[in-house]
């Protein structure tokens, strides 16, 4: 199904991305990783987008649809890949199959971590789905783009022994 360039330091790691929300700022910013890094990456979305030149980053476009893009990344990504995403059942999906995640704020998802993150999204969900008004997500900032890039570098770095 892909056809990406191979991690050059672990031949079996691949970074996912969800590319349907992915940040403008963190582009150019995974553009790099995956080049000194040498990792195969695949973006994942239900529209075209791009995210820089680079032989090591794949596309894959899939219809339009509630969570088939979701879909189409638990489907290929296993064990030590690396996935980044904002989606939060998504991460949970993905934790469960021991994939390592990040979101774009640099927030690392573990075994210990995502289910708390899971109940409290659904908790705000229950409260806006009831009326309640919730406050959304801070702005992205410049502080958030340099914390995804510490934690991409951070974990990648750990694979390389």
């Amino acid at each position: 199904m892909l056809d990406t360039p191979m991690n050059k330091a672990s031949p079996t790691t691949r970074l996912y991305v969800d590319g349907d929300a992915f940040p403008n700022r963190l582009k150019s910013i995974l553009v790099k990783a995956v080049g000194r890094l040498g990792i195969a990456c695949t973006v994942v979305s239900n529209k075209r987008i791009a995210i820089g030149e680079s032989p090591s980053i794949s596309y894959i476009l899939v219809p339009a649809g509630a969570d088939l893009a979701d879909d189409a990344i638990v489907e290929i990504a296993g064990p030590g890949d690396l996935a980044v995403t904002a989606d939060i059942p998504l991460a949970d999906r993905l934790v469960e199959k021991g994939v390592r995640v990040i979101d774009h704020r640099g927030k690392i998802y573990t075994s210990e971590n995502i289910k708390s993150a899971l109940a409290l999204r659904d908790l705000m969900q229950d409260i806006r789905d009831s009326g309640g008004q919730t406050r959304g997500p801070a702005v992205f900032s410049q502080k958030d783009a340099h914390a995804f890039a510490c934690a991409l570098d951070r974990i990648m770095n750990s694979r390389r022994g």
